[in-house]
């Protein structure tokens, strides 16, 4: 096991061990503090007994576990890693009371009398009214909860942006091998939109069916090499995208396809990862529709709930029996390894398949352009539902 593993790693064994080093070494520290106290040595002439002393330490360290732990799966990952600052605050004073609560009616409740090695024994008993005690009680559990808090606090925010840049830079990476890939794959994009141009035309008079699917298709191809180089476009343009492709389906098809979707049109300032969605709605039809010889279907619908958008796809399958490798596309796959990349924590992925059904449930806590450094112009919105 390496120190970067015992540090980063998930694992719940590691994560046990992480935390007991943790409270071992901060409750070593506290220790030492409270048996070297000079308090201590000038009222007795001696150095508390070390043993005692760490079961002192225990009772100072308990009622930290109620700021500590709360502060670091709830407060932190669920608001402050969310830039919800007002919510962190207001959930950090809940449990800071709490956590000095516990802490002074423990003060207040051990029988000093029978602790003289402590040095708050004199202090609690010379005060001998009820709210004198827990004036004092309170104020001498404020510091060490801080420093727990700010200890713990520190070390999970250094994982977590560690972690986060890690992501950047695998993204980074990524991105750079998939432009390299496309500039060594494309044609030039000028000679090949007025080649599609000149096929549009000529096809008008002969075809016009062919011209429409010739249009969709330059629709998606400019959507792809000029969007699809960017971090973030807006939901909007994502979604006219995916409508283009479906009309190009449908259009390819003809009746044979029973296809419904319906996509939200409040999508406002709303932005998304390039090409996201594209490789689940091709899946509907490459694992799907070009399967089934009768009556193929597909049903796709997608929602946005404020800064959650919400997208369930379900196609029809031919009932038979498929190995493992066949069941989930590359294509779904790279969207889940995207997702993770992306939308860390802030994204589920449910895949169900049955005999005759295949269902996809993506759920996305989306950015806004108000929180991402970088320009995105949305499109015109065409009509986004049919039957």
């Amino acid at each position: 096991m390496s120190v970067r593993e015992f540090i980063l790693s998930d694992k719940k064994g590691y994560r046990l061990w992480r935390h007991l080093f943790f409270w071992f070494l901060w409750g070593g520290y506290f220790t030492i503090t409270r048996y070297f106290n000079p308090m201590v040595y000038q009222t007795t002439g001696r150095f508390p007994d070390f043993w005692k002393t760490v079961v002192e330490t225990f009772f100072f360290l308990f009622p930290q576990t109620f700021i500590v732990y709360p502060a670091l799966y709830f407060i932190l990952p669920r608001f402050v890693f969310k830039q919800k600052y007002g919510r962190a605050f207001f959930w950090f004073c809940i449990f800071y009371l709490v956590g000095i609560t516990v802490n002074a009616f423990i003060l207040i409740f051990i029988p000093w009398s029978k602790m003289p090695w402590i040095p708050n024994a004199d202090l609690f008993l010379t005060t001998s009214t009820f709210p004198q005690k827990l004036f004092m009680a309170y104020l001498g559990s404020i510091l060490g909860l801080l420093t727990a808090l700010a200890l713990a606090s520190s070390f999970k925010m250094f994982k977590h942006y560690y972690l986060k840049s890690l992501r950047n830079q695998q993204l980074q990476q990524q991105n750079s091998e998939a432009q390299l890939r496309l500039l060594m794959a494309q044609v030039h994009p000028h000679f090949m939109f007025n080649t599609l141009n000149n096929i549009y035309s000529q096809a008008q008079e002969e075809s016009p069916k062919s011209a429409k699917m010739i249009m969709e298709l330059s629709h998606i191809l400019r959507y792809i090499l000029d969007e699809g180089k960017k971090d973030w476009v807006p939901l909007e343009n994502e979604l006219q995208m995916i409508v283009d492709y479906l009309n190009l389906e449908k259009i390819r098809y003809d009746q044979k396809l029973d296809l419904h979707y319906s996509f939200p049109t409040n999508v406002k300032n709303r932005i998304i990862a390039p090409l996201l969605l594209l490789p689940l709605v091709e899946n509907c039809f490459k694992h799907g529709a070009s399967k089934m010889i009768n009556k193929p279907w597909i049903n796709i619908k997608a929602e946005l709930n404020q800064d959650t958008f919400s997208i369930k796809l379900m196609n029809g399958r031919k009932a038979k029996v498929v190995s493992e490798d066949e069941r989930i596309g590359t294509g779904i796959e790279n969207v889940r390894r995207r997702l993770e990349l992306l939308y860390p924590d802030r994204h589920t992925l449910e895949i169900k398949e049955d005999t005759d059904v295949f269902i996809v449930n993506l759920t996305i806590e989306l950015k806004t352009t108000e929180t991402v450094e970088t320009k995105v112009e949305s499109k015109p919105l065409l009509e986004y539902e049919t039957e």
